[in-house]
């Protein structure tokens, strides 16, 4: 669901992904990687969000 806190929706190609489905990278620009990932869309590959995931 577009907007909730489980779902993104990707803007290419629109498809829903749950957090849990889409898959993580490591940041671009300089971001420490251990705090930081980049969650991707599982079907197209593009950037759904940049996510804080370590203290």
């Amino acid at each position: 669901m577009p907007g909730s806190e489980d779902g993104l929706e990707c803007s290419t190609c629109t498809t829903v992904v749950d957090r849990e489905d889409a898959i993580r990278t490591e940041t671009m620009g300089g971001l420490d990687p251990t705090r930081w990932q980049t969650l991707c869309c599982p079907d197209c590959g593009t950037r759904l969000k940049t996510v804080f995931v370590g203290e």
